[in-house]
């Protein structure tokens, strides 16, 4: 589906990140596996809207105060994170983005406009998004999301149309600090510490941040949290969250970098990325006609 389109909505986040949003909407694709469930609804940035997991939710859900970038589980694309002063620069060319958190371009294009419903099973669903105006370059964005053996996988490819140009691609998950019930769409509770989510992982090193909330380029060892910060790994990501006495989950991914978030007191987020924020300029990922970039995580799931 193209991103032509002259709902305000999609408009609205173009210019603001905390513009009003609709929250789900259009048609809903629902997936069951085991102990496992999963909504997506592609109108919403063809995002996760409920992930359950032995008659827990994970997610935090949509209430009216929410804006499009504040709840469930979404992709980046083609770009992740902050891209400075909404610039992009390729090949001696600057190509300007939408700045909707100034001054910079936040978290892509993916709830632009809706996505296509391709395909979809009891288990698994795939869904397209043209990439068109205003990414200077065609190409062609698939995500498939499948649930088998107590996992969730997720992937996520951007193919070019015709032309060489840099790309990025991850997911925005916010988690509960504390599960609830599923089918519980009322906002998050706050329990107790020792119920609390917890996040682990060993990074390889840490972006350091500067003061315009990008990293500088330098690497430094990581640090303790509470975090709204960027890692690094010389492989694949990995990082475990428990929520003691009830649920795990192991988190995989074919990918290098991993933000996390966890300064919010109800949903704390830990997303999987082919690479750094801005690093469209700085670390540029290239995707050819014939090189797709293909980023894929796994979410296991046990109690």
């Amino acid at each position: 589906m193209s991103l032509f389109t002259d709902d305000p909505s999609y408009l609205a986040v173009r210019k603001a990140f905390d513009a009003p949003w609709p929250g789900p909407r259009g048609p809903r694709v629902h997936l069951r596996d085991g102990d496992l469930t999963a909504t997506i609804f592609p109108a919403d940035g063809c995002r996760l809207t409920s992930l359950t997991a032995f008659g827990y939710e994970l997610l935090r859900p949509w209430n009216p105060a929410r804006r499009a970038f504040q709840y469930g589980s979404f992709p980046m694309v083609p770009w992740v994170g902050r891209l400075q002063d909404g610039l992009l620069r390729f090949e001696g060319s600057e190509f300007r983005l939408p700045v909707n958190k100034p001054p910079h371009a936040l978290h892509g294009m993916a709830c632009f406009g809706p996505w296509a419903i391709v395909e979809t099973s009891p288990t698994m669903a795939e869904f397209q998004l043209q990439l068109d105006d205003p990414w200077p370059w065609k190409g062609l964005v698939t995500q498939r999301y499948a649930l088998k053996d107590n996992a969730l996988s997720s992937t996520v490819s951007i193919a070019s149309s015709g032309e060489t140009f840099p790309a990025a691609a991850g997911w925005h998950p916010w988690f509960r600090k504390w599960v609830g019930n599923a089918g519980e769409t009322t906002p998050v509770p706050t329990g107790s510490e020792d119920e609390a989510l917890n996040i682990a992982f060993s990074a390889d090193w840490q972006e350091e941040p500067g003061p315009d909330e990008l990293p500088t380029g330098r690497r430094l060892a990581p640090r303790p949290g509470p975090w709204d910060d960027c890692f690094g790994f010389e492989g694949f990501m990995s990082a475990s969250l428990l929520w003691p006495g009830k649920l795990r989950l192991e988190m995989t991914a074919s990918a290098s970098s991993m933000v996390v978030y966890d300064k919010q007191p109800d949903a704390a987020c830990v997303e999987p990325l082919s690479g750094p924020p801005n690093g469209l300029n700085t670390v540029p990922r290239l995707v050819t006609p014939i090189d797709p970039l293909v980023v894929s995580s796994r979410w296991f799931l046990s109690r």
